[in-house]
């Protein structure tokens, strides 16, 4: 299969890639958080092709993206007013609501599970794609299960090249991490997993306090132990610890950190930024580049332990090696 690459900057191809999706077919699409892996949310046959091209289990939730707000009534049941105070707050935007699934949707979407989860995107493109071609999509992160996700088209086709239809290139991704998920299925809203909208945000909009627990057991996108991981080995250090493991290098590594190091012979060093938004934007691409090196392994210097820092902590946990 030989992937198409078409523009986000061209309205005749977003077109094509609205007729592939009508087709029942795959189109890798940009989102303001990374790209996703799009087939039209009402066809069965093409959401489970999601599963194959990405070698994702069957039981792994999808999110549904949607064209607008009242499309949370066409997927979603015991829809409470949380739920509508917070997309009229958040969406178009990185937050997901994961809500009870309307019966009629097929459990396919929802990898089996009486829940779904829903976001509306803020990406301009993929919005007018769904809004002009009347479009829900289900969308995982464009990328072969556990790896990293990508934030750019190239890193799309470096790992889905000839698995699927086309990509619809949209420039570098605004937030680099995956969407912030709220569970709106019990009494309270519970965050479970963490990303560009915080909890202090959440809670502003609701009048109340938002749980988020380090860990739990509720089924979403990206909640597995091992997730967004690079090729290469990837070890995470405080930074007292990474200094002195720096002291007894003796193999070449690729480095992200984003305090001060002195140069190393061995080290192939990547600057990152010291604030958390900045950091998660450049996060996925920084491991991509480093793991096309030849080095024999990525460190990483663990950023520091803060709330706004939560969502990157989340993601290096599930990428590291150590």
């Amino acid at each position: 299969m030989n992937t198409l690459l078409l523009s986000a900057d061209s309205a005749a191809d977003i077109k094509i890639g609205a007729e592939l999706l009508q087709q029942g077919q795959l189109v890798a699409v940009p989102t303001e958080t990374v790209y996703g892996l799009a087939a039209d949310a009402t066809n069965p046959d093409a959401v489970r092709a999601i599963y194959t091209a990405k070698g994702r289990p069957a039981n792994h939730p999808l999110i549904v993206h949607v064209p607008d707000k009242a499309a949370i009534g066409q997927w979603a049941k015991n829809v409470s007013d949380t739920a509508v105070a917070l997309a009229d707050a958040f969406w178009p935007g990185p937050l997901t609501l994961l809500l009870d699934k309307a019966d009629h949707v097929n459990s396919v979407v929802t990898g089996g599970l009486p829940t779904i989860g829903l976001r509306m995107p803020s990406h301009p493109a993929l919005l007018a794609l769904l809004q002009q071609y009347k479009l829900s999509v289900a969308a995982p992160s464009a990328n072969l299960y556990k790896k990293l996700s990508p934030t750019s088209a190239s890193q799309v086709m470096a790992g889905m090249q000839g698995r699927i239809q086309a990509v619809l290139d949209g420039g570098d991704c605004q937030y680099g991490l995956e969407s912030t998920i709220v569970d709106l299925t019990g009494n309270k809203p519970v965050i479970v997993r963490a990303g560009p909208i915080t909890a202090p945000q959440i809670a502003a909009v609701l009048g109340e306090s938002v749980a988020q627990p380090q860990q739990h057991k509720v089924a979403v996108s990206g909640n597995v132990d091992a997730h967004y991981q690079p090729d290469k080995k990837l070890h995470c250090f405080p930074t007292a610890q990474l200094k002195s493991e720096l002291d007894g290098l003796q193999q070449p590594v690729a480095l992200l950190h984003y305090s001060a190091i002195a140069a190393h012979p061995l080290v192939k060093s990547y600057a990152m930024p010291a604030e958390a938004a900045a950091y998660g934007r450049q996060l996925y691409q920084t491991l991509f580049q480093a793991d096309q090196t030849s080095v024999t392994a990525i460190w990483c210097e663990l950023p520091p332990e803060q709330d706004n820092w939560r969502a990157v902590h989340d993601r290096l946990k599930r990428a590291r090696s150590n």
